[in-house]
């Protein structure tokens, strides 16, 4: 919503000062165009909230499809990964091992994390 049509206590000063300068005769046609611009701008933030509902549902809906995509790839990822660790060696092998899966739950708690951040 642009800043020129926000309301301010200025404009609602001038509508007043007008009031008091066109008289009683006026007062209608002064409180409708108060009253749109009020509901024009109730409606346009209205509208910025409802949008960023939205973007935050569609966020949300579509975190548990990738979770369980991430989480199938990781399991399937993690089976290499183990077999190329522990054929490192004698006791280097299960230190990469144990790194490389606290590296991949590691991933999978951060993306679980950053999917339940934006509800």
């Amino acid at each position: 919503m642009a800043e020129e049509e926000q309301l301010d206590k200025g404009e609602l000063e001038a509508v007043l000062e007008t009031r008091r300068e066109l008289g009683p005769t006026y007062d209608a046609a002064l409180i409708d165009s108060f009253a749109d611009r009020i509901e024009a701008t109730v409606e346009a933030r209205v509208a910025a909230e409802l949008e960023v509902r939205r973007h935050a549902d569609r966020a949300q809906a579509s975190a548990g499809p990738r979770q369980l995509v991430l989480g199938i790839v990781s399991a399937g990822v993690s089976i290499p990964i183990t077999a190329i660790s522990l054929s490192a060696g004698e006791g280097g092998g299960l230190v990469a091992m144990i790194v490389s899966w606290a590296g991949l739950v590691g991933i999978n708690v951060a993306h679980a994390a950053q999917s339940r951040s934006g509800r």
